[in-house]
C-alpha cells in the first residue's frame, strides 16, 4: 500500500530532529501553528525540513537569557509537519505547522546550518498520534466560555467568541491552550498535561488565576 502523503505515522518520526526553541509557544497534537520564520538559521531549518520529510520540533527555552545561543531547553517539546508555506516579499517564510506528537528530549545532538538538533523519544505521547487532540472530552462547554469571557475582558484581548463556539471542545482546549498569551511555565503545563480532561482543568485554572489577575507561574500541576 502507497504511503499517505498527508499522513504521519508514529513509525515515521524522526528519531533525530531539528527543532525552533520559541518561548511563550506550545504546538500541541491536532493544533495549528502559523510562523513567520525570518532567521537565517531558521529559514535553513524550515528549508531542510521541506527537503526531507517536513517535520520539526517546537520547544520552548526554559531561560532565553542563559546559554547564549543555545539557551537550556524543557524537557518536553512536539513534533510538526509543515501543511502550508510561501515566501515572502521581505525574503522571510510563512509556515503553518500542523501537531502530530509530544516528545521527550533525551540528548542534544550538534547542530546543522544555525539549528539545534535533538535526539528525542516519542513513546510516553504514543496515543498522540492515535487521538489527535486528545479525543473524546466530557467536561462543560458553558463553564470554559463563563471563564473565557471574563479573562478576555481582563486582559482587554481581541477575540472573536462567536468563531470559537464552531469547534468542539477538545479543538476549543487546544485552540486556546495554544493562543492565550500565558507565562512560558503555564504553557509547559498545558502542553504537558497528561489526558485532556488534566489539560482543561488547568487550562480553566489559568484562565480563572488571569481573570483574578494572578500572578504568571502560579501553572496548576
Amino acid at each position: 500500500m502507497a504511503k499517505d502523503p498527508f499522513t504521519t505515522r508514529y513509525e515515521d518520526l524522526p528519531e533525530i530532529l531539528p527543532v525552533f526553541p520559541l518561548s511563550q509557544v506550545i504546538l500541541l497534537p491536532g493544533g495549528r501553528l502559523p510562523l513567520n520564520v525570518f532567521e537565517p538559521r531558521y529559514l535553513a531549518l524550515v528549508q531542510a525540513a521541506l527537503a526531507r520529510d517536513r517535520l520539526f520540533g517546537m520547544i520552548q527555552p526554559v531561560d532565553e537569557e542563559a546559554g547564549g545561543d543555545a539557551p537550556p531547553l524543557y524537557s518536553v517539546g512536539s513534533v510538526g509537519r509543515i501543511v502550508h508555506f510561501s515566501e515572502t516579499d521581505a525574503r522571510q517564510m510563512f509556515v503553518v505547522l500542523h501537531g502530530v506528537c509530544r516528545f521527550r528530549v533525551r540528548a542534544e545532538e550538534p547542530g546543522e546550518e544555525g539549528f539545534r538538533r535533538l535526539n528525542v523519544d516519542y513513546a510516553p505521547f504514543r496515543e498522540d498520534v492515535a487521538v489527535p487532540g486528545g479525543g473524546v472530552l466530557d467536561a462543560s462547554r458553558e463553564h470554559i466560555a463563563q471563564v473565557l469571557k471574563r479573562y478576555v475582558e481582563a486582559h482587554a484581548l481581541e477575540v472573536d467568541l462567536r468563531a470559537l463556539e464552531s469547534l468542539s471542545l477538545p479543538s476549543l482546549v487546544v485552540t486556546l491552550s495554544m493562543a492565550l498569551p500565558f507565562e512560558a511555565p503555564e504553557k509547559q503545563a498545558l502542553l504537558e498535561a497528561p489526558t485532556l480532561e488534566r489539560r482543561y482543568a488547568a487550562l480553566c485554572a489559568l484562565m480563572e488565576m488571569g481573570a483574578m489577575g494572578g500572578a504568571a507561574g502560579d501553572a496548576p500541576q
